[in-house]
C-alpha cells in the first residue's frame, strides 16, 4: 500500500474506514470527481467492526449479497460469511479503487466545530500517542456505526470478584483475548443475542461444556450459509448481472418476511416456533427457552446458519438455561431458582454501548449540539447541524443497503450545490414536535441510549423508513432541494 496522501483541508472528510466508509469513498470519487475527500480512522487497520471483533466464530448475520457493495460483487463461497472474509473484502475494495491512499490511520476525531462565516468544519484529531492536530473540511460524513468501540456493555453482577479471585475468567466478546485457551473448559455465556448465538457453536467444538444463560429468550431463524439460487444464477449469467439479481432477490425476501412479521405477528411467531422445534429435535423444549414475550422484529432476529446453534444443542455440546443471576460464586454462577452453574470461563455477551458518531463533541457557531434534541432528515442529516451527514443503516436488513443509498444521495446533493454555487446546507425542522426515536427497535442497547438518539417526524422527509424500496425511490429519484433543507 502506498503512503497516505497528506492533507490539511478537504471538501469532504469521511470518519471511519469500515464497510460504509469505504463505500462512501467509492461513490464520492466516481460521482463527484471534482471534490477532494479523505478518511480518518481511529484504528490502525481498515475494517471497522470486522477488524475490532475477533471472538470465535465472528460472522455476519446478513447475507453478503446485500451486506456487500452494490458496485463490487461478493465472490466468497458463503452468503453468511465469517469476519476475516468480510475484513478481506473491505480491504481489497479499498486497494482496488485506490481508497486506501486517502486514509489517515490512528487519528480519532474528538471535536468538530462548525463556523458559518467560513462555511467549514474545524476538526480536532487525537493520535494514538495523545497528540492533537487540526484540519478543516467543507462537509463532514460520519461512517462510525452506532456503538462504543472502547467498551462493551456489561451489567454489574454481584460477587464477580469472588469468581475471578478464585481463578475464574470473565471476558466480554468485544475484547476477546487472543491467547484465551478454552479447550476443556466449562463455559457459561450470559446473553441470548446475536453474539451468543454465534459464539456457542464455535466454543462447543473444544470446550467441555457450554451453557447459554438467558434472562429472556430471543427468536432464532435458520438460514443456509450458502445461497444455492445465487450459485445457479452465477452459472447462467454474467457476474455483475447474477450479483444484481441475487441482491434484489434477497432484498425482496427480507422485505416480505419483515412486513409479514409486522402485519401477522402471530403467524410469524408460529412459523419461528415450528422451525425451532424441528431444529432442536426434542433436545430442549421450545417453552420457555425459545418463546420471547415480544413480537418478531420488535428486536432484531438472530440467525443460525445451517442450524449450527441447534446442532450443538442436539449433540449435547451446548444447552440453554432460562433463569436470572443471583450472584457469582467461587466456582460459577448461583441462579435465583436455586440452581448453580459450574464454570471456568464466563462470557458476558450482554450487548453493546450505543454511541452516536464515535462520541465526537459537536459545536455549531459556538453552540454545543445534543443530537437527542435534533430531528433526523431522511435518516441521514440532522436538524440545525450544517454540512453534516451520517451513514446509519437498516435495523431490519443489511446495514449497508441504506448506507449505499445515503452515499449516492449525498453525491446528488453535492453536485446540486456545486451547480448552484452553494456552500452550506442545513436541515430545518418546523413541524409538530418529533417524539418518536429515530430507531424503532426495543433492544436493550437502544433503550439504554434513547435519550441521546435523534427523533423522527410524522411525514417525509423527517420520517425514517425501514424499507429499501421506499428509500430507493426517494434517495435515487426524489428531489434533492426540498422544503426540509436550507441552502446558503
Amino acid at each position: 500500500m502506498e503512503a497516505p496522501e497528506k492533507f490539511e483541508h478537504v471538501d469532504v472528510l469521511i470518519v471511519g474506514a469500515g464497510l460504509s466508509g469505504i463505500g462512501a469513498a467509492y461513490h464520492l470519487q466516481t460521482r463527484c470527481p471534482g471534490r477532494s475527500y479523505a478518511i480518518v480512522e481511529a484504528r490502525s487497520e481498515i475494517g471497522g467492526t470486522w477488524d475490532l471483533f475477533r471472538y470465535p466464530g465472528i460472522r455476519s448475520d446478513s447475507d453478503m449479497f446485500t451486506l456487500g457493495y452494490s458496485f463490487r460483487p461478493w465472490r466468497g463461497g458463503k452468503a453468511i460469511a465469517d469476519g476475516p472474509s468480510i475484513r478481506a473484502y473491505i480491504r481489497e475494495t479499498a486497494a482496488e479503487y485506490g481508497i486506501d491512499r486517502r486514509i489517515r490511520f490512528q487519528q480519532r476525531v474528538t471535536k468538530a466545530e462548525w463556523c458559518s462565516e467560513a462555511a467549514r468544519w474545524v476538526i480536532t484529531l487525537t493520535g494514538a500517542d495523545g497528540t492533537t492536530t487540526t484540519l478543516t473540511c467543507g462537509f463532514l460524513y460520519a461512517c462510525t456505526g452506532y456503538y462504543d468501540y472502547a467498551k462493551g456493555y456489561t451489567p454489574e453482577f454481584p460477587g464477580q470478584e469472588r469468581f475471578t479471585a478464585a481463578g475464574g475468567t470473565v471476558v466480554h466478546p468485544q475484547h476477546w483475548p487472543e491467547d484465551l485457551d478454552y479447550s476443556g473448559a466449562r463455559i457459561v455465556v450470559i446473553g441470548s443475542g446475536a453474539t451468543a448465538i454465534t459464539l456457542i457453536p464455535s466454543l462447543a467444538g473444544s470446550a467441555a461444556s457450554v451453557t447459554m444463560l438467558q434472562r429472556s429468550p430471543t427468536y432464532v431463524a435458520l438460514l443456509p450459509s450458502r445461497d444455492r439460487a445465487a450459485e445457479l444464477l452465477h452459472r447462467a449469467l454474467p457476474e455483475k448481472l447474477a450479483y444484481a439479481a441475487t441482491r434484489w432477490k434477497n432484498v425482496g425476501r427480507g422485505i416480505f418476511y419483515y412486513e409479514l412479521a409486522r402485519v401477522q405477528p402471530g403467524l410469524t411467531k408460529y412459523m419461528l416456533k415450528r422451525m425451532t422445534a424441528r431444529a432442536l429435535g426434542g433436545a430442549l423444549p421450545v417453552e420457555p427457552h425459545f418463546t420471547p414475550a415480544y413480537n418478531p422484529w420488535d428486536e432484531r432476529l438472530c440467525v443460525a446458519p445451517d442450524g449450527d446453534f441447534f446442532r450443538a444443542i442436539r449433540k449435547g455440546k451446548a444447552t440453554v438455561v432460562t433463569d436470572q443471576i443471583e450472584s457469582f460464586t467461587e466456582t460459577g454462577i448461583a441462579l435465583r431458582s436455586g440452581k448453580h452453574l459450574d464454570a471456568d470461563i464466563v462470557v458476558t455477551a450482554t450487548g453493546l454501548n450505543a454511541v452516536l458518531f464515535a462520541g465526537v463533541s459537536f459545536v455549531v457557531d459556538g453552540r454545543p449540539i445534543s443530537f437527542g434534541a435534533t430531528t433526523a432528515y431522511k435518516g441521514m442529516m440532522y436538524s440545525d447541524v450544517p454540512n453534516f451527514a451520517a451513514a446509519f443503516g437498516y435495523t431490519n436488513a443489511s446495514w449497508t443497503l441504506k448506507c449505499d443509498l445515503t452515499a449516492e444521495h449525498l453525491c446528488r446533493l453535492f453536485n446540486h450545490m456545486d451547480k448552484h454555487r452553494l456552500r452550506q446546507v442545513t436541515p430545518r425542522f418546523d413541524g409538530a414536535p418529533a417524539t418518536e426515536p429515530m430507531v424503532g427497535l426495543k433492544s436493550g442497547y437502544i433503550r439504554r441510549a434513547l435519550g441521546g438518539l435523534p427523533r423522527q417526524g410524522r411525514r417525509a422527509p423527517w420520517r425514517v423508513h425501514q424499507n429499501y424500496l421506499k428509500d430507493l425511490l426517494t434517495f435515487r429519484f426524489g428531489r434533492v432541494a426540498d422544503e426540509g433543507l436550507e441552502f446558503r
